[in-house]
């Protein structure tokens, strides 16, 4: 057994056994972001929308359960269903993480029922588009859960004036991992008749891959991160999934002590809400409204992969001597003219797509990593799960409105085009929010020793 040593905190003490968690908590990025970016941001929407629209009547509607959706609008609306899983199982998942003090096992299962997912969409074919549906609400619930027990690692593997940096080397590896894999799906797709195979088994096969190297690089981080003794407030919670549901419903209580916290959660709520969506339905905005082609889709968000690792190093430097709510702040305010510029792009012009995607990969990693570190900040002492599964909450579990949006906005106007500027408010109303949170003041309220720069 592996001696404890934790310090007060739950910060592991020793520096070389920290660095080598750290090393094992990159490799979770490594392992799952090759889902986000090959499923959910490249292949899926289209794939899936072309099953949709195979099964579809003549009016170009699906009936899921007998009620008629456009076909246009499943994936959307099938990424805003998975997100409303995910808020039942989080909290549920990371209030019995810290009431036992065992996140690895919980996050092992989240992972490979995901990965499971993911590798099960190579079936989809044909008219199933409610196989398609299903194992997308699947992984991406699983998805969200397993990120949210991750991220809940970092406050015990990294110092408070390490945080910005560990947090964004992780963004980094994932991002490195995508642009790898994404490298080789361009290969296979865009030589798919060499290989002997049709386009869609070509698509079929990158999706089942990323499945696949979910699960094999998961191994890395489950054999290199450790759980911590509970603390004895949270170890003194029932047993089992009732035991679970009461301390969710203490929590949710004990979050109400922190209302900066909670402050901070509601900006981020809001315009991730908007990053998020982006992503997710980026490939269905260039295939559908801007008409191009799955490579140059491929490349663009090859592109935005190379970048991004950039813009998380970057932002993560910026961050040093700005702060990290400046830096986000900033961020924002480049996420908003991304929109506006996306909704004037010409179609069939994929150097004005490039252009776009350059943009985003320069934010959207820093964005992201920067807001984790920060929040972990405000997260008081053996709360760390619960906190981050209300943190992922935001990040993807409540996220269901920027598609559940861009859904209905396409399946009453039929144009992509209103559906993506009507993202800009997310952005927008996610600075003000911001903008009116005392960083220093909630790291201090939290219990936590407050960074020279925040």
């Amino acid at each position: 057994m592996t001696a404890d040593t934790t310090d007060p905190e739950g910060r592991t003490a020793d520096p070389a056994e920290r660095r080598r968690e750290q090393r094992g908590w990159y490799f979770y990025d490594f392992a799952c972001s090759v889902y986000s970016t090959s499923v959910l941001t490249v292949f899926l929407g289209p794939y899936l929308t072309s099953v949709a629209k195979a099964a579809a009547d003549a009016d170009g509607f699906v009936h899921p359960l007998g009620i008629p959706v456009r076909a246009g609008s499943l994936f959307a609306y099938s990424v805003s269903a998975s997100l409303v899983v995910a808020v039942l199982a989080m909290p549920l998942a990371g209030a019995a993480a810290d009431r036992t003090g065992r996140k690895k096992p919980l996050l092992a299962v989240a992972a490979y029922l995901g990965a499971a997912a993911t590798t099960g969409m190579f079936f989809l074919e044909g008219q199933r588009y409610l196989l398609g549906a299903f194992l997308l609400i699947v992984a991406n619930a699983s998805f969200a859960v397993a990120m949210a027990l991750y991220n809940a690692y970092l406050p015990q593997i990294a110092e408070p004036d390490e945080r910005d940096a560990v947090s964004s080397r992780g963004w980094a590896f994932g991002y490195t991992s995508g642009a790898l894999v994404l490298v080789l799906n361009l290969v296979l797709y865009s030589g798919h008749e060499s290989f002997g195979l049709t386009e869609g088994t070509a698509v079929r096969i990158c999706l089942a891959s990323a499945g696949l190297w979910w699960g094999v690089f998961a191994l890395v981080p489950l054999r290199r991160l450790r759980d911590r003794p509970a603390a004895p407030a949270e170890a003194a919670g029932g047993e089992g999934a009732v035991g679970g549901w009461r301390q969710l419903v203490a929590t949710l209580k004990d979050m109400r002590r922190h209302p900066l916290t909670l402050s901070f959660l509601l900006a981020y709520l809001v315009y991730n809400d908007g990053v998020q969506t982006v992503i997710s339905q980026a490939s269905i905005y260039g295939s559908e409204e801007l008409g191009l082609d799955q490579t140059t889709l491929i490349t663009a968000v090859l592109l935005v992969q190379v970048l991004a690792v950039v813009g998380a190093l970057g932002m993560g430097r910026m961050a040093r001597s700005y702060g990290a709510k400046r830096t986000i702040l900033g961020s924002l305010a480049v996420w908003t003219a991304i929109l506006a510029a996306g909704y004037f792009l010409p179609s069939g012009a994929p150097v004005f797509f490039y252009c776009l995607a350059a943009a985003i990969g320069l934010v959207l990693g820093g964005s992201q990593a920067l807001s984790r570190s920060l929040f972990s900040h405000l997260v008081p002492r053996g709360k760390e799960a619960e906190y981050f599964s209300a943190y992922e909450m935001s990040d993807r579990g409540l996220s269901w409105l920027g598609p559940l949006v861009f859904g209905l906005a396409y399946q009453l106007t039929g144009s992509y085009r209103d559906a993506i500027i009507s993202l800009v408010i997310f952005f927008a109303a996610g600075f003000v929010l911001l903008a009116r949170v005392p960083v220093r003041r909630a790291v201090a309220a939290a219990g936590n020793p407050v960074p020279d720069r925040i």
